[in-house]
């Protein structure tokens, strides 16, 4: 008799085809366990959500999802996404009672929009789990939600979970402060939901830090699990980026940047130190390309398209700036290796400082390219970036010293040979995927042997 395979429930809402930032952790630990032998299940966010309400879709992210995972996408409730045009007639009636009734259930059910979404899964996971029952339960966030839903089915079947913080539910990471007022019902459900956990993981120790101080009761559950790069996307090794003389003529450097660009990004930091840069007679024909989605939700693109038309000596479309600055727009995770196979440097920019270490860095790193910082003093990315022996760290937000940065590492780049490429495989080799993951992959197991023992 064959012995059953653990089953694992995966809570992430963000899931492909999605393409938030969230995505990349709980797909590679679905895959990662799929390919380990493990039953898994992913509750994920509606379609409809993803194409119509947020406009966050990659279509090519779903082939990335090993077959042999389930997917289900248990509804939600799109009040808070609707138009008048896509109110039912109960809203359309009594649109005051409707926005009354929905807002008591913020305060005093569960303070988050996804709350129809748990309970949803709630349901759902009930119905599986009395045919074939899960071992252990993974929730990721945000959204939080999704903790709700793993603390509900634990209460009902005693299923071990663990949480995910891929983000910070009560802390803001920007502002380094709480997030909400001390009589928020955010703090009694994560209290609530941390207590009864079987782990917490968070993506560095400054955030990890600051929850076992607040949580002391659920401090020695919690671990550091820290984001990582995919080598489906990436491919095997880094090569050293292309010839740098096209015969007698020397090719100008490509300085790239790789991401969605938000808001609480130093923007203008980055391309005034560009501009420093290209005074620099080798740099006078260099080009910065901007790959990415211009924010993660609808209405954000606007805003931040003129922000950049702003900064660009209030050019109406940045695409083709005489400032060697390049929109090029979204590039799907699927070509992302051809990206930065023709960059000769990338720049990190990214927003706040000590909890915010960003995923996309794992990524620069593995291609093996020098790294140009554009963020405020300390980040948690420093602590991973130390010992990469191709990072030129400004120290700061200066764009004369931003813009000597990326001489020095466009200089890097002209010279990069396989022995500092291999050095920084090595260090990038730390943070792949299938190693980065293993400290939760173990404690998955444990818990699922543990349940299926019981």
């Amino acid at each position: 008799m064959t012995e059953r395979r653990p089953r694992l429930l995966l809570l992430a809402f963000y899931f492909p085809p999605s393409r938030a930032s969230g995505v990349y952790r709980p797909r590679a630990l679905a895959n990662l366990l799929a390919g380990k032998g493990w039953d898994v299940t992913v509750f994920a966010a509606p379609l409809p959500f993803l194409r119509d309400a947020v406009g966050s879709f990659d279509e090519k992210l779903l082939d990335s999802v090993d077959p042999r995972i389930t997917v289900v996408r248990p509804d939600l409730n799109l009040f808070a996404w609707q138009n008048v045009r896509g109110y039912g007639r109960f809203r359309g009636t009594f649109p005051h009672l409707a926005r009354s009734m929905y807002d008591w259930g913020q305060r005093h059910v569960f303070p988050e929009h996804y709350a129809s979404w748990a309970r949803s899964s709630l349901r759902r996971a009930l119905r599986m789990h009395a045919r074939r029952r899960f071992d252990v339960v993974l929730a990721t966030g945000n959204p939080f939600a999704s903790f709700a839903a793993a603390w509900s089915f634990n209460r009902l079947t005693r299923t071990p979970y663990i949480l995910d913080n891929r983000d910070a539910w009560t802390l803001d990471l920007f502002a380094e402060e709480p997030r909400f007022d001390a009589g928020h019902p955010a703090w009694t459900w994560e209290r609530r939901v941390l207590d009864r956990a079987d782990g917490a993981v968070f993506v560095n120790e400054a955030i990890r830090s600051w929850y076992a101080g607040r949580y002391p009761r659920a401090a020695d559950r919690m671990m550091v699990v820290p984001n990582g790069w995919d080598r489906d996307t990436l491919g095997g090794a880094a090569e050293p980026p292309a010839v740098i003389r096209d015969g007698p003529h020397e090719r100008r450097p490509r300085f790239s940047y790789v991401g969605t660009l938000t808001g609480e990004q130093p923007i203008e930091a980055m391309l005034g130190g560009f501009e420093r840069a290209r005074e620099h007679p080798d740099l006078a024909g260099a080009a910065l390309d901007l790959h990415g989605y211009l924010g993660f939700f609808k209405g954000a693109e606007s805003r931040l398209r003129e922000r950049l038309a702003a900064t660009l000596d209030g050019a109406a479309d940045a695409r083709e700036h005489r400032s060697g600055v390049r929109f090029r727009g979204p590039v799907s995770k699927t070509e992302i290796a051809e990206v930065y196979r023709a960059s000769d440097v990338l720049v990190f920019l990214a927003g706040g400082a000590r909890y915010v270490t960003s995923g996309k860095i794992f990524e620069y790193m593995a291609a093996g390219r020098p790294i140009v910082s554009v963020h405020a003093p300390g980040s948690a990315a420093e602590e991973v970036l130390r010992d990469y022996p191709l990072w030129f760290n400004p120290g700061g937000l200066d764009p004369a010293d931003i813009g000597a940065s990326m001489i020095a590492a466009a200089k890097a780049a002209a010279g990069l040979d396989r022995r500092q490429l291999d050095e920084a495989g090595a260090h990038a080799a730390r943070f792949e995927r299938g190693v980065s993951l293993e400290p939760l992959v173990r404690r998955l197991t444990e818990l699922a042997g543990r349940k299926r023992a019981a």
